[in-house]
C-alpha cells in the first residue's frame, strides 16, 4: 500500500512539474510575440485627398475645399490623390482654380478624372453655368487690384470715361454690373521672388446681355474690377437676383470728387432782366 501511494505521488510530482513548464514556455512564447510586434515598425499610413464639404458641378476649388483622410490600403483607386505621391508632391494648393467637372459629396476623394485644370481642354465648358458666357477683359495693376483677385472671387465692373454733350471737360466713373464670377485670370507665381505676376486679362461669366454691355464699355473707356466681399449684405442679395441688366446702376462725377472742378452746367446760369422804371425782375 505505500509503495503505491509513493508511485501515486511520484506520478502527480512529474504532471504537476510537466504542465508547469508548459505553462512557463508558453507565457514565454507569448512575452516573445508581443515584444516583436512591439519592436516591428507600424506601416504607413496612406491619406487620400477628400472634399471638405459638398462640390458642385462647375465649382472653380479652392484649397479650403480639401482635406486629407486615412483611408484603408485596400481600398485606394488608382486615380486617387494621395499625400506625396504622384507627379511630384501635390497638396490643396495646387489644385486651385481648378473645376470639378462633376459633384463632389463630403468626404469623397478627390480623383483626376473629375476635375480639370485651368488652359486645359473642356476648363471653360466645365466652368460655365447653363446659358452663360465667357469674356476677357484687360486689367493693369491698378485695375486688377494689384493681382489679388483670382478665380472664383465675385467682382462689379466699374468703367471710367468722358462725359460728351457739355462744353466744359467731365470725366465720371459708373459701376456697369455688378456680382460677376471671375472663371480665370492669367495669375502666375514667380518662383523666384515668390511675389505674384500682376495679370493682364481677367475671364469673366456673364450672360449674353452682360457681354454686349462689356463689349461697349471697353470702347467707351477704361473698365475696373471691385472685388465683392464673400458676405453680402440684405440689398446685394437682392440686386443680384434682378435680371441681367436691371441691377440699380451708381455713378459718380468729378464735381463730386473735387470741389475745384464745377458742376455740369454751371456755367449757363439764368440773366436776370431789369425793365427801366418798372422795377420788377422779368
Amino acid at each position: 500500500m505505500r509503495a503505491r501511494t509513493l508511485v501515486l505521488f511520484l506520478v502527480a510530482l512529474t504532471l504537476a512539474g510537466g504542465t508547469a513548464m508548459l505553462v512557463r514556455s508558453f507565457l514565454a512564447q507569448k512575452n516573445t510575440a508581443e515584444a516583436q510586434a512591439l519592436a516591428r515598425p507600424a506601416a504607413p499610413q496612406k491619406f487620400v485627398l477628400v472634399a471638405k464639404g459638398p462640390i458642385t458641378r462647375g465649382q472653380i476649388l479652392k484649397p479650403q475645399d480639401f482635406a486629407w483622410q486615412v483611408w484603408p490600403e485596400g481600398g485606394i483607386d488608382k486615380n486617387y490623390i494621395l499625400n506625396g505621391t504622384g507627379a511630384g508632391t501635390r497638396t490643396p494648393d495646387s489644385f486651385a482654380g481648378w473645376v470639378a467637372r462633376d459633384p463632389f459629396a463630403a468626404g469623397e476623394p478627390i480623383s483626376d478624372a473629375k476635375i480639370v485644370s485651368p488652359g486645359s481642354r473642356g476648363f471653360l465648358a466645365a466652368v460655365l453655368h447653363p446659358g452663360m458666357r465667357a469674356i476677357s477683359v484687360p486689367v493693369t495693376a491698378t485695375s486688377g487690384i494689384s493681382g489679388f483677385i483670382f478665380p472664383g472671387d465675385e467682382v462689379d465692373i466699374l468703367i471710367t470715361h468722358q462725359l460728351t454733350g457739355h462744353d466744359e471737360q467731365h470725366r465720371a466713373a459708373e459701376t456697369v454690373l455688378q456680382d460677376v464670377r471671375v472663371i480665370g485670370i492669367d495669375q502666375k507665381l514667380d518662383s523666384k521672388s515668390g511675389e505674384p505676376l500682376v495679370a493682364h486679362t481677367a475671364t469673366l461669366e456673364v450672360t449674353p446681355k452682360q457681354s454686349e454691355m462689356i463689349a461697349v464699355a471697353t470702347e467707351i473707356g477704361k473698365l475696373s474690377l471691385s472685388l465683392r466681399s464673400l458676405a453680402a449684405n440684405q440689398s446685394e442679395q437682392s440686386a443680384a437676383a434682378s435680371p441681367a441688366g436691371d441691377a440699380p446702376s451708381t455713378f459718380t462725377l468729378d464735381s463730386e470728387v473735387s470741389q475745384l472742378v464745377p458742376k455740369p452746367g454751371a456755367g449757363s446760369a439764368g440773366v436776370t432782366v431789369l425793365r427801366g422804371g418798372a422795377g420788377k425782375a422779368g
